[in-house]
């Protein structure tokens, strides 16, 4: 997953004027005339104070759209990069920070005027510093525009966010914090924006994004600028854009969305009946949770990438998962079925920090194990067995599934799911559908954290219970009982 080469630090520092990349930021002195008008700037600070990313976001602001121009070079990874944030400030600003990693800067505008800029360490990557020409007044809106340039293979300090196939284009798989790896951007989930694309693709290429396709403008040189606009605020990190050697396939689903999806060039006939499932996957779901929360749909299948990644609007699943099990079932369905879940539990409710995580993956995992079911491919309750039994150690290891260390264990995937199975027993089927169903309803488009849901919990049902029984259940060292399952023992 480490990237093969790329531009070095001294390079970066060359870009940005030589600031030291571990200095921190000189901002200047207060001026007289605002003081004068009772503001008192200060810089925003370097991070949202995230559990497990103390420096991922920015302080001080909170974007409202992204607009995003990116013209990318096939087989040379070369790109260059223009993204214009409309945003308001929630301070008085004297300074502020973007989240960015491996991009060369090239200028920075805040409302149109130049503003001096520098480079700094992360804790995921690099912070980018902007000082205004003029302070901005807490409430202001302004707007920030920041050219850039660099290659896709370039090593970044973090995490890489790109996935290369072998045809010379990429896909971004940005979760949980490579947003900043492809645009500098405020990338903490707790700040939501809408977003437009502006991708080019030379001949033989599609481009892709989150959201709808608006039109494309051809260029001189043969290749095509794509136009995207996602009118649904997204979290960065949910970013789907790509450039490849790709077919577009369309559809509507069972209540008239648009579908589209994106297969490899020539294995149109392979991959045409698996996305046609999506129709009949989102059916299922609709009748769970009501109407889909977006605007699009589809699945991006990609022989450069080898996990599943809910990009919002546009799943990215790697061309390895479409293979029958060994009694001839399409158990890929359940990844499908997964991913798509998260469109309403973590794209349309997302986490405000990402120790809420249990809350993406607790569902996503759940309800892929009911459709399972349902297709008579597994058991749900032997699935929750397994998960009892091993869930206290794993609790011991990398925390309950409501305070993970980290991202990506089975704490916040199969542990959510076993905190929803037991929420169920415990609240009845029909109580339970409500408080499923009413949770994505009541916060569509909005962000979560693990206390908002105990309280919907309760206010749902009516039933106090539910919030010890919750809090046992996410917070607690150790498994409760599981309603309903006295003999499920923790094993030692």
């Amino acid at each position: 997953m480490t990237p093969t080469h790329g531009t070095s630090r001294r390079t970066l520092l060359k870009r940005t004027g030589g600031a030291a990349i571990a200095a921190a930021v000189a901002v200047p002195a207060l001026s007289t005339p605002a003081q004068a008008h009772g503001i008192d700037p200060r810089p925003g600070t370097p991070g949202v104070g995230d559990p497990l990313y103390p420096t991922l976001g920015n302080g001080g602001y909170q974007v409202t759209h992204y607009d995003l121009t990116f013209d990318f070079t096939p087989v040379t990874y070369d790109f260059t990069g223009a993204v214009k944030l409309s945003a308001r400030a929630t301070q008085d600003l004297s300074a502020f920070n973007l989240d960015t990693d491996s991009l060369l800067i090239d200028a920075v505008t805040v409302n149109g005027r130049p503003a001096p800029f520098a480079l700094s360490l992360g804790q995921s990557g690099q912070e980018l510093t902007v000082t205004p020409a003029r302070p901005l007044h807490e409430g202001a809106p302004f707007t920030v525009e920041v050219a850039y340039h660099g290659n896709g293979r370039t090593k970044p300090i973090s995490a890489p966010g790109w996935r290369f196939g072998a045809d010379g284009g990429f896909a971004s798989a940005a979760q949980s914090s490579r947003a900043d790896t492809f645009l500098p951007c405020n990338d903490t989930p707790s700040d939501k924006a809408t977003w437009t694309f502006h991708i080019s693709a030379p001949e033989g290429y599609v481009a892709a994004a989150n959201g709808e396709l608006l039109y494309k403008t051809p260029r001189p040189d043969g290749s095509t600028v794509w136009h995207f606009a996602l009118r649904e605020r997204m979290a960065s990190e949910l970013l789907g854009i790509a450039v490849v050697k790709g077919t577009y396939l369309y559809g509507t689903s069972h209540t008239g969305l648009p579908l589209r999806h994106i297969v490899p060039q020539g294995e149109e006939e392979k991959y045409a009946p698996i996305v046609a499932r999506t129709a009949d996957h989102l059916a299922w779901l609709e009748a769970k949770f009501g109407r889909y929360p977006f605007s699009t749909y589809g699945i991006h299948i990609y022989g450069g990438y080898t996990d599943a990644l809910e990009n919002q609007t546009l799943t990215l699943m790697g061309t390895n998962w479409f293979k029958l099990n060994a009694a001839g079932n399409p158990t890929y369905e359940n990844t499908m079925v997964h991913e798509l879940t998260h469109q309403w539990f973590g794209d349309s409710v997302t986490p405000n920090d990402w120790q809420q995580a249990w809350l993406n993956e607790g569902p996503a995992t759940y309800y892929a194990a009911l459709y399972s079911q349902e297709r008579g491919w597994s058991v749900v309750e032997d699935k929750m067995k397994a998960t009892y039994e091993k869930l206290d150690a794993v609790r011991a290891a990398d925390g309950p599934p409501g305070l993970p260390k980290s991202l990506g264990g089975t704490n916040i995937y199969d542990g959510g799911a076993l905190v929803l199975y037991a929420l169920n027993i415990q609240a009845g089927q029909r109580a339970f559908d409500r408080i499923m169903r009413e949770w994505v309803k009541r916060h569509k488009d909005s962000t979560y954290t693990s206390e908002l849901f105990i309280r919907h919990a309760v206010d749902v049902t009516g039933d106090r219970s539910l919030d010890p029984f919750l809090r046992d259940w996410l917070f607690g060292a150790v498994n409760p009982p599981m309603p309903g399952h006295p003999d499920w023992k923790a094993t030692v």
